[in-house]
């Protein structure tokens, strides 16, 4: 039974994951805003990874597993975006995960196999209009990811996940209408939403024993989006 860390496990992809680890393995998940009662193999602690000091003490001495899920999709002209806006999607997206896992490293090199788990986006390979501010700083987690897990091996593997449009609370603005479903859905060649099940599977599996010699890469679950054309 392994001991896993989720920031951000209470809404959308973070909650998912935890559900589908908690029978067999120990979770231990963040919340912000929207709390969770704790259940049997998942405690929820409050953590806003944006305060100046992070309070990771509710983790047992070893972890196995980190996964940092808070996230952001703001869409926008880019001559319309304060500088100001860009340094504070950085903050939440890389800045947070920077201090979760500096924080939760000593716990990890506890692990004989510790893992950790961050996400991107399609749009950071896929050049898409009006997604300047989350390209720029899911780029920014692409390449942490990448050195790190250059600099934690053998001890520890660092992976990432890019997502595309995927049906969770965070993408709610995106996906309430039917049309507006129906829309991004015909955008992929897979002509679907992904879901933050499908996510969490692939984040799971990174997680586990089956992926021990996966790390530095970044996988493209996106319905096909990043790498099919069709005519």
């Amino acid at each position: 039974m392994k001991n896993i860390c989720i920031i951000g496990g209470s809404t959308g992809i973070g909650k998912a994951l935890a559900e589908s680890l908690i029978d067999e393995h120990r979770v231990y998940a963040t919340f912000h805003k929207h709390e969770i009662i704790s259940t049997t193999n998942c405690t929820y602690h409050h953590l806003n990874v944006l305060d100046e000091q992070l309070d990771t003490s509710f983790l047992p001495e070893r972890i196995d597993a980190l996964v940092y899920c808070p996230g952001s999709i703001n869409l926008r002209p880019f001559s319309r975006i304060p500088a100001s806006d860009f340094l504070q999607d950085y903050t939440l997206n890389v800045v947070g995960a920077v201090k979760c896992i500096q924080s939760v490293l000593p716990n990890l090199k506890k692990s004989n196999q510790g893992s950790i788990v961050l996400f991107s986006t399609v749009a950071v390979q896929t050049g898409m209009p009006f997604h300047s501010i989350v390209s720029s700083s899911k780029g920014a987690i692409e390449g942490l990811t990448k050195a790190l897990a250059a600099e934690l091996a053998p001890v520890i593997r660092v992976n990432c996940i890019a997502p595309s449009l995927t049906d969770t609370p965070l993408a709610n603005s995106l996906l309430s209408t039917e049309e507006k479903i129906l829309t991004s859905a015909n955008r992929h060649p897979m002509k679907k939403i992904g879901t933050a099940q499908e996510l969490a599977a692939m984040a799971k599996f990174l997680l586990l024993e089956d992926s021990t010699w996966i790390t530095g890469q970044i996988f493209h679950v996106d319905g096909g989006m990043s790498t099919i054309r069709q005519l």
